[in-house]
């Protein structure tokens, strides 16, 4: 692969580390690679999902992941969080791959260590060589800890603290520990939101690392509320989230302005402007703390900033998060949905009218067993377009929930392979979009998948 970017030109700084090409590739033990490889196969011919393999090989060599990563000339990157790792994750990477560089990612969404080895999996040759100059890794909040302190990473971004999984978390409190952790065990930088005051807080806490900072103009703020900001009475929300961030901090990345899809970023001082390929004003916010954490890892200096936002207006949605699959006439969106911050945010998003809406709830352990926080999301948006299906092993709790919100809904499917086909089963000209959990959004994809040219994931 080449390191020059469409137009020809390198954006790897003088002070930036640029790998040598004499610096040995880190390897790992082959037969415990082909075993992986193999139930990565059998996985893949029984429709499995993405983790097993890395579950087996870690079973059998618990620092399988570590060895290989700690190797890496450019280091590991850490991006941690509870809503938005996985896009932010794919924006990074594409960032950093119009540089030069060579990025290895867990780009199945599966953030969890064994996620991480079944990645390693479908890249590493036979003999172990990992043809990579960075990693740039999404990881679960409560994993990163572990993994932080195994890997020791040298740059991480920290991007927001919400409600999300209480089974699995308990309160937000300690999830903002959790990434506090990760933060003191990083090496090199930490960037961190300055509008998510717990967030924020990290930087207080005893870190090694540098700090650098990305942010919002005060008059966006309302798109972006923080957690303590969507449990709050009407009249306090409406007096608190158009306050200017009392943070004085000054960030390297601000998001200034959001018209439509078209975003400007101040980056170091200058305006930048661009059309955003990604869905989803959340994505934009996700954008700034990607433009921040690629210029640390360059050490970009200005000159490059516009070659950034450039290879930034070129990134597409990621894997069930805004993605879309075409089926004849009918296009079907799938909107990863998986807590009360990020289901309003979607919702705010994406208008209803002219839609065809399915909704599937799930609760596994990957989407958290807790489903009362369906309650914390209002539904009246889709009053008068309706919801065509709702589905998932919840369905009949969102559609009680529906009830309450008064939004009609036609029809009810726990089984979710009979709801898509009946969703459909029409195959109107008129977009379908499919608000969807962790494990929901999986299946469907699956399904979708199959049935039309779409990236393929494991």
């Amino acid at each position: 692969m080449s390191r020059e970017d469409s137009e020809g030109s390198n954006l790897l700084s003088p002070d930036a580390k640029e790998p040598s090409p004499l610096c040995p590739r880190p390897t790992a033990n082959p037969l415990v690679i082909a075993l992986g490889k193999a139930v990565q196969g059998l996985a893949g011919l029984r429709g499995g999902g993405s983790s097993l393999p890395g579950l087996v090989v870690e079973k059998i060599d618990r620092d399988f992941a570590v060895r290989l990563l700690a190797k890496l000339p450019l280091g590991v990157v850490v991006i941690s969080g509870t809503n938005g790792k996985t896009t932010t994750t794919r924006i990074v990477r594409d960032l950093l791959t119009s540089a030069g560089l060579r990025v290895f990612t867990n780009d199945s969404g599966s953030n969890f260590m064994r996620g991480v080895i079944s990645s390693l999996l479908r890249v590493l040759s036979l003999s172990g060589r990992l043809e990579a100059d960075i990693a740039v890794l999404e990881l679960d909040e409560a994993h990163a800890v572990d993994f932080a302190r195994r890997v020791r990473p040298r740059q991480t971004l920290l991007l927001n603290v919400m409600r999300d999984q209480l089974d699995r978390f308990g309160e937000i409190d300690h999830t903002a520990e959790l990434l506090a952790e990760v933060a003191r065990n990083t090496t090199g930088a930490v960037v961190l939101n300055r509008e998510d005051r717990r967030v924020a807080a990290i930087a207080a806490s005893g870190l090694n690392a540098r700090v650098h900072w990305y942010g919002l103009a005060p008059d966006l703020h309302h798109h972006f509320p923080e957690d303590d900001e969507l449990y709050a009475s009407d009249d306090i929300a409406a007096n608190a989230v158009d306050e200017p961030s009392s943070c004085p901090l000054s960030p390297d990345v601000v998001l200034a302005a959001l018209d439509g899809s078209r975003a400007t970023f101040q980056i170091a001082g200058v305006s930048h402007s661009t059309e955003l390929a990604l869905k989803g004003v959340y994505n934009a916010f996700n954008a700034a703390g990607a433009l921040a954490l690629a210029r640390v890892v360059l050490a970009a200096p200005a000159t490059t900033d516009i070659q950034l936002v450039a290879a930034l207006a070129r990134v597409t949605s990621a894997f069930g998060r805004g993605e879309e699959f075409l089926l004849g006439a009918t296009s079907v969106e799938l909107l990863l949905v998986k807590n009360p911050g990020g289901f309003r945010l979607a919702l705010e998003s994406f208008s209803p009218q002219g839609q065809v809406t399915m909704i599937a709830i799930n609760d596994d352990y990957a989407d958290g067993r807790d489903m009362s926080w369906l309650y914390d999301v209002s539904f009246a948006s889709l009053r008068t377009s309706g919801v065509a299906m709702v589905s998932g092993t919840r369905a009949y709790d969102m559609a009680l929930r529906l009830h309450y919100d008064e939004v009609p809904f036609a029809a009810v499917q726990t089984d979710s392979q009979r709801a898509l086909a009946l969703f459909l089963a029409d195959r109107s000209e008129s977009p379908h979009r499919i608000y969807c959990t962790y494990t929901a959004m999986l299946a469907l994809r699956r399904r979708l998948a199959a049935q039309t040219d779409a990236e393929k994931v494991m």
